[in-house]
């Protein structure tokens, strides 16, 4: 299987969480509405990541996580062009592959993962990236992996 990504939009994103854009002008921009927790003894957990760029091109994969119970936010802060891959949850469960979804943010664009949203690792393109990640942790499955059918990404 093959995708081909597209910008990231608020629309387009909307099935698997929210997109949360830098505001242009001063004053802020409210995203709590986006947060979701769905175990009462999960703590907030803050961290930051680094990643390096990936060079491969067209990228290919064939893992997907998620976060069944919490969603998982990424905010960028030092960071270009970067790949969102996400699926919606199949009725037999684990990611609905055919479902799939990549988008291109730009530095200015993070995103909120609903909880239960199936999605790729964090993936930078141009250059390293940083960004602060925010998501609810009890300490026990709070990320789960699995293979899927390998899949490429044609990255523009």
């Amino acid at each position: 299987m093959e995708i081909t990504p597209q910008p990231l939009t608020k629309e387009a994103f909307a099935p698997f969480g929210d997109v949360l854009d830098v505001p242009e002008e001063a004053g802020r921009t409210y995203y709590e509405e986006a947060l979701g927790n769905l175990r009462g003894h999960a703590k907030p957990s803050l961290s930051m990541s680094y990643r390096p760029p990936t060079p491969d091109r067209p990228l290919k994969s064939e893992l997907m996580e998620r976060h069944e119970f919490s969603s998982q936010t990424f905010v960028p802060v030092d960071v270009a062009r970067w790949l969102i891959v996400v699926a919606p949850h199949a009725t037999k469960g684990g990611p609905d592959m055919a479902g799939a979804r990549a988008f291109i943010a730009t530095g200015q664009q993070g995103v909120t993962y609903k909880p239960n949203t199936w999605h790729h690792g964090l993936t930078t393109l141009d250059k390293p990236g940083r960004f602060a990640v925010f998501m609810w942790r009890a300490g026990s499955k709070d990320e789960e992996f699995v293979p899927v059918e390998p899949f490429t990404i044609k990255i523009p």
